[in-house]
C-alpha cells in the first residue's frame, strides 16, 4: 500500500532534467511542407520506455516523421483509459537571436535553456520521467494509460496525430480523455497571486488562402482590375474588423472564477455583460481570456507580382483565422462579407473548436493535484487561443485538456516563451510538474 501513494524518486527528478536537455539537443525543427525529421527524438523516447519495460510501438506516415505510442496497463480493466501525449517537434530558431543556442539543451543557474523547453520538450520528458519511476517500483495506475509521442503538430499534424487517428485508431481503444500542452502553468497576474488555467477548450483552426485575379498589364497603364489593389483592400477590411463577442462555456466559467477571486461585482451570465469593460477591470489577469472571447482573424503572409513595373494578373494572401466552438458559420459568412465579390478565399487548413466539461470529475482531480502542491495557488478553466493535436484525437471520442504543470517564477514570463526567444525552463518547475502528474495519473 505504501507504493501506491509514493511520490516519484530522486532518479525520476534528475531524469526529466536530463530528458528534457537531452531532447533539446536532438533538432526536429518543423518549418512546414514536410521539412522536419522527429525520428532521432522518436527513438530516444522508445528506448528509455523499452528500458522501463514499456513496449513502444513506432509509426510513420512519411519516412523520418516518426510517432511512439505505448499503453500503460492499469489495475482496474473495467475503467476507461487516459490519453497523454506531446509532440515531438518544434518551431525554427535563429541561434543569432539567442542569448544561448537554442538546440545547446543547456543547463545553467537552474534553468534548461533551449527550443521546446516549453513547448513541448519537457512535458515530453516529464511524462517519460514518470513512467519510467513506476516501473522501477512496480506502481501501476488505475487506469489504462496510453502516451503518445507526436509529429508534425507545428505544421499540418499530417504526419502526426492527424495520421495516428485516422490509421491506427487501435492503438487507443477505450481512452475516452487526454491531456497535454499549455495548461496547469502558474500565471501571475499581480504580486502575491498565483493562477494556474487549465485548458478545457480550444478556439477551432482556420487558416485561409485568398485569391485575387484581375487584368494582367504594364504598371504605367490605368487598369482597374489590378489584383494586387482588391487584395490588399480585403486584407485591410480583414485586418480592421472588429469581431463580436461570444462567450463560450469555458470562457464564462473562467471569468466567474476571475470576477469572485478580484471582488469583481458583476453578473457573468447576464445577457448585456460588457466584456471589454470587464477584462479592463481584471487587470493583467485579462491576458488569460481576452484572445478567446471572440473569432479571430489575422492576415499573415502576402504573395504577389514578379516586377515592378508589371501589374501581376493574381495576388494571394493568408490568413490566420480562429473560430470559438460554435463559431463557425459566423466565421464563414463574416469572411464572405470581408473578401468582397473581387476575392475568392477557401480553407488553407481546418480543424474542429474544442469544448471539455469544466464541472467534470476529471476536472477535479486536475485541479486537486496541482492544488495539493501548490495550496494557495488558484486553478481556474481557460480556453486556448490556437490548438493541440487534442483536435485531431478528438475524432476518436477523445476529450482534451490542457495539462502539462510548471510552477514558474513571477517574472518569467510562460506566454511570451511559446515560440520565444530564448525559451526556457526552471529545474524547479520541471520537478513541480513531475510531482503534480505523477499524483494525477495515479489518482485519474
Amino acid at each position: 500500500m505504501a507504493e501506491e501513494v509514493r511520490g516519484p524518486d530522486t532518479t525520476a527528478l534528475d531524469e526529466v532534467v536530463t530528458f528534457t536537455s537531452e531532447l533539446i539537443r536532438i533538432d526536429t525543427t518543423n518549418r512546414g511542407g514536410g521539412d522536419c525529421r522527429e525520428r532521432p527524438a522518436a527513438e530516444y523516447v522508445a528506448e528509455r520506455l523499452a528500458d522501463a519495460g514499456i513496449e513502444p510501438t513506432l509509426l510513420e506516415r512519411t519516412p523520418g516523421r516518426t510517432n511512439v505510442v505505448a499503453r500503460i496497463p492499469g489495475t482496474d480493466p473495467s475503467a476507461e483509459a487516459l490519453l497523454v501525449h506531446g509532440h515531438l517537434d518544434v518551431v525554427p530558431a535563429d541561434p543569432a537571436e539567442w542569448s544561448v543556442h537554442p538546440f545547446s539543451g543547456e543547463v545553467r543557474d537552474g534553468v534548461v535553456w533551449g527550443r521546446g523547453a516549453v513547448d513541448m520538450k519537457n512535458m515530453d520528458a516529464m511524462v517519460l520521467a514518470v513512467v519510467r519511476s513506476w516501473a522501477r517500483h512496480g506502481i501501476r495506475p488505475r487506469r489504462d494509460i496510453v502516451l503518445a509521442y507526436t509529429a508534425d503538430e507545428e505544421a499540418s499534424a499530417e504526419d502526426g496525430s492527424d495520421f495516428l487517428a485516422d490509421r491506427h485508431a487501435a492503438l487507443f481503444e477505450g481512452c475516452t480523455e487526454g491531456i497535454s500542452e499549455s495548461g496547469a502553468f502558474s500565471f501571475h497576474p499581480q504580486p502575491g497571486t498565483t493562477l494556474y488555467p487549465i485548458a478545457a477548450g480550444e478556439r477551432g483552426t482556420a487558416w485561409l488562402k485568398l485569391t485575387a485575379r484581375g487584368r494582367a498589364g504594364h504598371g504605367s497603364k490605368v487598369n482597374t482590375a489590378n489584383a494586387v489593389t482588391h487584395l490588399a483592400a480585403a486584407v485591410a477590411r480583414i485586418g480592421a474588423h472588429t469581431w463580436p463577442v461570444r462567450l463560450t462555456t469555458t470562457v464564462r466559467a473562467a471569468l466567474t472564477e476571475l470576477t469572485a477571486l478580484y471582488g469583481v461585482d458583476v453578473d457573468t451570465s447576464a445577457p448585456d455583460l460588457d466584456v471589454d469593460v470587464l477584462l479592463d477591470k481584471l487587470g493583467p489577469a485579462a491576458a488569460l481570456v481576452e484572445s478567446t472571447v471572440r473569432n479571430s482573424a489575422n492576415p499573415t503572409m502576402l504573395e504577389a507580382g514578379y516586377k515592378v513595373n508589371v501589374i501581376p494578373g493574381q495576388a494571394v494572401a493568408y490568413v490566420d483565422g480562429r473560430m470559438l466552438p460554435g463559431g463557425e458559420e459566423e466565421f464563414a459568412a463574416t469572411m464572405d462579407l470581408l473578401t468582397g465579390p473581387d476575392v475568392e478565399w477557401e480553407f488553407h487548413h481546418r480543424e474542429v473548436p474544442l469544448e471539455a466539461p469544466v464541472d467534470s470529475p476529471t476536472f477535479a482531480k486536475l485541479r486537486a493535484a496541482v492544488e495539493r502542491f501548490d495550496p494557495a495557488g488558484h486553478v481556474l478553466p481557460f480556453t486556448m487561443s490556437g490548438g493541440t493535436d487534442a483536435k485531431q484525437f478528438s475524432r476518436l471520442g477523445i476529450i482534451g485538456y490542457g495539462f502539462s504543470p510548471l510552477r514558474l517564477p513571477p517574472d518569467l514570463d510562460y506566454g511570451a516563451l511559446f515560440h520565444g526567444v530564448d525559451e526556457r525552463v526552471p529545474v524547479d518547475a520541471l520537478h513541480f510538474g513531475v510531482r503534480v502528474l505523477d499524483h494525477y495519473l495515479k489518482s485519474a
